[in-house]
Order: structure tokens, then sequence, then C-alpha cells
């Protein structure tokens, strides 16, 4: 019996030494606050619902944590920068990878970092950074200056300008059963037909699955280098279990290494097949991208 109590009070004790959390961010985002899906956490392989400070204590355990954002959400941005702190106090963060970063942007970053820690003022960061206009500063900016002010600085994740252009005029072979595997190329090639309007012509699909593998396939190396625990944050395609940088780690001898997260807006589900939870936002409004070719 005293032993029994003796547990209780250690983990109780434990529990308690951890700091809290902060508040979660408020919804920017109009559409679905109305809806009760709003707001879950889903462990998608035990159907369980968590909290936001469970789901913190799971992922801050993996080595490697992917998360995948829709670009335009504010609410993706917001929560994770959230995550990003919150998983900061529970562990020591390795390194901060992202995207939004072209490898020709790196030394860039390092030098910005390297000048941040010297207590130097930067006033136009991106510019300092040449970060591209195609991912919206307003969105982008708060996390990039949280990574770059810590220790850990900010990793660039993906390809540059000349190296996808390189890939597109000859196509490397992709080494690897679980990224070549004929499943897997023919759900990426239908999901660049469906962003593409159907537009493109047949003969540039194989140049363009070349390129989003071979940017996956970069993620993938980029975290294998990276010092653990690394957190990559990336569009849902490229995080996804069973398209994305997952079969990539597979193929380079780090099977079940990650865990991912996708941030959903409100109905739009996310399958266990493509991640390990999924977190449910307030949605922005449909928007037709396609209308201008019609």
């Amino acid at each position: 019996m005293r032993i029994l109590l003796l547990s209780v009070l250690l983990l109780l004790a434990a529990c308690q030494s951890q700091p809290a959390l902060a508040p979660l961010p408020e919804w920017q985002s109009p559409l679905g606050r109305e809806q009760t899906e709003l707001g879950q956490i889903i462990d998608l392989r035990s159907g369980a619902h968590l909290t936001a400070e469970q789901l913190v204590t799971r992922l801050a355990k993996a080595p490697r944590v992917l998360v995948g954002e829709q670009h335009d959400n504010p609410d993706h941005h917001a929560l994770e920068l959230w995550l990003l702190r919150a998983l900061e106090q529970r562990r020591e963060q390795g390194s901060l990878l992202l995207e939004m970063l072209a490898s020709g942007q790196q030394h860039l970053a390092d030098e910005v970092a390297q000048q941040m820690r010297e207590g130097r003022q930067i006033s136009d960061l991106p510019k300092a950074l040449e970060w591209s206009n195609g991912w919206p500063w307003a969105l982008y900016g708060p996390i990039v200056r949280h990574g770059l002010a810590q220790d850990y600085g900010l990793r660039a994740a993906n390809l540059d300008r000349a190296e996808i252009l390189t890939i597109y005029r000859e196509r490397p072979v992709l080494q690897g059963q679980a990224s070549t595997a004929e499943a897997v190329q023919k759900a990426l090639l239908a999901q660049i037909r469906e962003s593409h309007c159907d537009t493109l012509p047949i003969s540039q699909l194989p140049a363009m699955l070349a390129v989003q593998q071979q940017r996956d396939r970069r993620m993938a190396e980029q975290l294998l280098k990276a010092p653990v625990p690394a957190l990559l944050l990336a569009g849902a395609y490229h995080v996804r279990r069973d398209l994305g940088v997952p079969p990539h780690l597979a193929d380079l001898g780090a099977p079940g290494s990650a865990q991912v997260l996708i941030l959903s807006e409100v109905g739009k589900p996310v399958t266990a097949a493509q991640a390990d939870y999924v977190w449910y936002t307030a949605a922005l409004p449909p928007e037709d991208h396609c209308a201008q070719f019609r």
C-alpha cells in the first residue's frame, strides 16, 4: 500500500513539474466555427480524442515530427508556432526545418541567425533571407522570427530553383521501393493534374512528378541530417504517410522514424493511412482556383 501511494505521489509530482502550456490561439478563419469537429485532435490509429497537452506529450517523445499545413490558412500557422513553443517547453528542440526555405537560402538563414544572436538589428528580415513572395510573410514571419532567435536556427528543406529546373530537364532515377510504388506515383500524378486544373500537357506530367518526389526526397534527407528532435513544417501532401516524406524515409533506411500531424480544415477528413494525428481547424471560404481556365 505504501509503495502504491508513493508511486501515485511521484506521478503527481512529475505532472506538476511540467510547465503550463500557453493558451491556444483564437480561431482566425471565418468558417466552421459552429461544427462540433472544430478543434478536435484525433489519434487516427485508435480514434481517441486528445487534448492539446496530450498531443504535445506524445509528440515530444518522437525524434522527428512532420506537421502538414494548408498554406493559406492563418490558423495553421498560429497553431504551428504554438506547437513549436509547447514542444520547446517539454524537451530541448534540435532543429526546425521549413519547406519554405530552399537550399540556396541556407547560408542566409545561418548569417541572419548569427546576427540575431549577437544582438544586431535586422531592419528588413524578408530581404535578408531573400524570402520568396510565394510564401506570404504575414503568415510565415512569426515562426521564422522565432526559429531564427533560437540556438537551433532554421534549416532549409526544399530544392532551389536551379535544382528544380535541372530535375525538370533531366529526370533523375529515384531509388527505393516505397516511394516508387505504383500506387504512390499514380496518386501523386492525380494530385498534380487536379492542382493544375487538368491543364498540363500529358508530356509534362512525368517531369512534374519527378520534381514533387525529389522535393520529398530532399526533405527526408534533410530530416535525417538534422539534429533531433527535429520538426518539419510543410504542405499536407508533403508529410502524408502514404505519399510524401515518410516513404522516402523508409527508402533511406529510417522507416517509422517520424510522427505525422496534419492540420486540416473542418470538413476535410484525414485518414489513418495519411497521418498519425489530425487537428481540425476553422476553414477559409472555398476558392475556385480553376475558374480562370474555364
